[in-house]
């Protein structure tokens, strides 16, 4: 549990202050850029004293000029940490909706414009979460999915989730498909026991939207893109 321990001690040991002034600088000054900063560093120097290693691929491939969706596959809870951590500008994601209520965090994942999912199922539900997506693309800040809606509980791809795609020929923005592998063997689903090692990250081409007629073409070319970046057993 050593490494555990470290990874959580870092993020109280900067989380705290960061939280104490920029939350209220944010208040003051609408300007979330400084909380932005000091969480990714928070999380990649949490991971970086834990032994967690990440290679990373295609960072050049993603454009600089317009905000884009990025659609992960999922396999562990160090993959928001991630991808938080290495996409370039400013990323928002979605978010289960209790999430939001929390004491502190809650407050800078709303400063963060994080987006509120619920998982009812619940159709007015989802074109709220849709609408509000739109919104956050419209003003340049990326979005970040996991398209399976939930992790992998073996490493192995899970059928996608329709929303990311109706938001993608909604919004008509550039979709990032992500390859994530190893992280399931460093942190495991179910487990809070970290294990250093290498785990890898690889950008994919953007795929445009509009070149699709229906959701489900888009659908199924991010999933041959992501299931390109990973290992074979992890595709089917």
């Amino acid at each position: 549990m050593i490494w555990s321990l470290i990874f959580i001690t870092n993020m109280v040991v900067l989380g705290i202050p960061s939280a104490l002034l920029f939350i209220p600088w944010c208040w003051i000054t609408g300007n979330v850029l400084p909380l932005y900063k000091a969480t990714r560093f928070m999380l990649s120097s949490s991971c970086r004293l834990a032994g967690v290693r990440f290679s990373v691929e295609g960072l050049d491939r993603i454009p600089r000029d317009r905000a884009c969706i990025f659609m992960s596959n999922h396999v562990s809870n160090l993959d928001p940490p991630a991808l938080v951590s290495l996409i370039p500008g400013r990323t928002s994601a979605f978010m289960k909706r209790s999430l939001m209520n929390l004491p502190i965090l809650g407050t800078g994942f709303r400063q963060g414009e994080f987006i509120a999912v619920d998982r009812s199922g619940n159709p007015a539900d989802a074109e709220r979460s849709v609408a509000e997506a739109q919104r956050v693309l419209g003003k340049g800040v990326h979005i970040t999915t996991f398209v399976e809606g939930t992790r992998s509980p073996d490493g192995r791809m899970l059928p996608f989730k329709k929303g990311p795609f109706y938001l993608a020929m909604a919004a008509g923005a550039p979709c990032i498909p992500v390859s994530i592998y190893g992280t399931e063997a460093i942190l495991r689903k179910g487990s809070q026991r970290i294990h250093p090692g290498q785990a890898h990250v690889i950008f994919h081409d953007p795929i445009d939207p509009a070149a699709f007629a229906t959701r489900d073409e888009l659908m199924h070319a991010v999933r041959v893109a992501i299931a390109s970046g990973l290992p074979e057993w992890m595709r089917t």
